[in-house]
């Protein structure tokens, strides 16, 4: 199933379609309760008579919070479900009747002046499930909302305090205290009340998910900061509403899932050699950050590709051959360490046997490298480059030579544009006019603007509109990386990770990145294929190494050590 990603006014539209199609919204509203019912009871499961309060609003949210607090007790009947109403709900609502002959508590705001209700009810809670507001709120929300939710806080914080108090600590510092009866889980139906569902703009008051259950589709301001900070683990339940839909089947923004990443995988045959799996040839390294080809290069080779050659300055590759050696080495002049004029020829002599081509990565931004950059992207040579020999580390080919060796130098690769390669392109006027046809560029917000010519804040606060804006205007695919990384390609399509990792924020996680996605692109995946796989395979090794590390040790290299298990993962053999 491919989830979509939507702003209020399509959500809209596609609930009116359905609606029109037959399934109504009272069903819907069912099926929403449902959905949340389901993980609400995994997140209780194991609490033999668990308190659950549910907060109510006026709107379809609410009736979403209904039904899903009337599932938990007809699921549960140990479970203590009470209610507490924002507002008296309209005198047709079918599931009212309902909870007061079941005889569940219920309680309404304007009844409970103080909030002491409330706050006792949350304080005595383990789980709190947010139905106030949906994709309908306005900000900022109205006072009574905000009483309500400040009282919220507040008995969250009794009962944090209550926990604290019965902590038991152990004599042994590296071991923590007890989790038994800690905190209390907060499941929000559709979003946490007081986000922006566009913007990802949040209400001061808002409470912070544990999860979120969305509906049909996640929603932009879902995975926009701050708001994403307070979503939570985000779960998408479809409600049963057919792709053929046309108001949801010309959505063109999607959230990328691992049943996707794993079918776009090139398939491997066991009779096979590394001329089969592609030739990467990476531009990276300078005197001052060798590490970055290092990086690039062992992330490659985790991708599965047959032969990464690193192109770089002589004393780039002294100082790495021996921690890189799997790679081969193409010399390029240089001066100090730094890549000098003359070294566009001997990279075109080498260039036609490679499948992908990434050039960027601490490779130093000074005027010969800004000018050897240039010269690769514009050259247009048309006839076959007579083959020189000695190119290789220690005077070693990259690779067997065999007869497609000797193919022509007219094209480059498949292109990927990533950290120095970026910076020297925003110092040109109209620099994406240099660019070949699908190349993948992968700024962070800092490198975007500066590609832009915007702010950070500006390329922050509209990740989805400029990305798909310049992916248009350059006719290049876009990797904006960051927590939701955003991939977009000039026919207007939009993909989104699911991941938001601070683990990932770290110095070199960006070469790795590149590296894997060369080294897919070498295999002959399309090159937005390559970019999206790469990304959710970069994201996915960051949990696995922040689940074994944590996310605070997390570096680099441990990124690549997890890239097996994330590959693992997706294709478990």
């Amino acid at each position: 199933m491919v989830i979509k990603i939507t702003n209020t006014e399509e959500m809209r539209a596609i609930e009116a379609a359905a609606d029109e199609a037959g399934i109504s919204y009272q069903t819907m509203m069912e099926r929403a309760g449902q959905a949340a019912a389901e993980r609400a009871l995994q997140l209780i499961e194991h609490l033999s008579d668990p308190r659950v309060t549910v907060l109510i609003g006026p709107g379809n949210n609410g009736g979403d919070g209904l039904v899903t607090g009337l599932l938990i007790k007809q699921a549960n009947e140990a479970a203590d479900v009470r209610f507490y109403l924002l507002t008296e709900r309209p005198e047709d609502d079918p599931y009212i009747p309902v909870i007061h002959e079941v005889g569940l508590f219920t309680a309404l705001a304007s009844d409970d002046g103080d909030k002491r209700v409330l706050r006792n009810m949350v304080a005595s809670s383990d789980l709190v499930i947010d139905a106030l507001f949906g994709i309908g709120i306005r900000l900022p929300l109205r006072d009574e909302a905000a009483k309500v939710l400040r009282a919220v806080r507040r008995g969250l914080l009794d009962r944090e305090k209550e926990h604290k108090e019965a902590e038991t600590w152990s004599i042994n510092p590296a071991q923590a205290p007890s989790e038994a009866g800690s905190g209390v889980k907060i499941l929000a139906i559709d979003g946490p009340s007081g986000l922006d569902f566009d913007t990802g703009q949040i209400d001061t008051t808002a409470l912070t998910a544990d999860e979120t259950v969305t509906f049909i589709a996640a929603k932009y301001g879902q995975l926009l900061f701050p708001g994403a900070q307070s979503v939570g683990q985000l779960t998408v339940a479809n409600l049963g509403i057919p792709d053929k839909v046309k108001e949801l089947k010309s959505i063109e923004a999607t959230l990328l899932d691992a049943a996707t990443v794993a079918d776009l995988l090139p398939a491997r045959n066991q009779d096979s050699n590394k001329g089969t799996f592609g030739k990467a040839m990476i531009v990276a390294g300078s005197v001052n950050y060798v590490g970055a080809a290092n990086l690039a290069a062992r992330s490659a080779y985790r991708s599965g590709v047959g032969l990464v050659s690193v192109a770089s300055a002589r004393p780039v590759a002294g100082m790495l051959a021996a921690a890189t050696p799997e790679a081969t080495w193409v010399l390029l002049p240089h001066d100090m360490g730094v890549v000098s004029d003359g070294a566009t020829d001997m990279f075109f002599e080498e260039i036609g046997k490679y499948s992908a081509l990434l050039i960027g990565p601490g490779m130093g931004q000074e005027d010969t490298t800004q000018r050897f950059l240039f010269q690769v992207l514009d050259h247009n040579r048309k006839q076959a480059v007579p083959k020189r020999r000695g190119l290789g580390f220690a005077n070693l080919p990259p690779a067997n030579d065999t007869e497609d060796d000797k193919a022509e130098a007219s094209e480059l690769p498949p292109l990927v544009i990533d950290a120095d390669g970026l910076n020297m392109l925003s110092k040109e006027d109209e620099w994406w006019k240099h660019l070949p046809e699908n190349t993948i560029l992968t700024p962070h917000p800092g490198e975007m603007a500066r590609l832009t010519g915007l702010s950070i804040e500006e390329v922050q606060k509209d990740r989805f509109g400029i990305v798909s804006e310049k992916a248009k205007e350059w006719n290049t695919i876009i990797l904006l990386k960051g927590a939701h990384t955003l991939i977009a390609e000039p026919k207007g399509r939009v993909t989104a990770l699911p991941f938001k990792n601070d683990a990932l924020a770290t110095a070199g996680t960006g070469d790795v990145l590149a590296g894997l996605i060369v080294g897919l692109l070498a295999q002959g995946m399309a090159p937005y294929d390559a970019a999206c796989a790469g990304a959710y395979l970069h994201a996915f090794a960051g949990e696995f190494a922040a689940q074994a590390l944590g996310p605070r040790s997390v570096i680099a290299s441990d990124v690549i050590d997890a890239l097996s298990s994330a590959f693992k993962a997706l294709t478990p053999a």
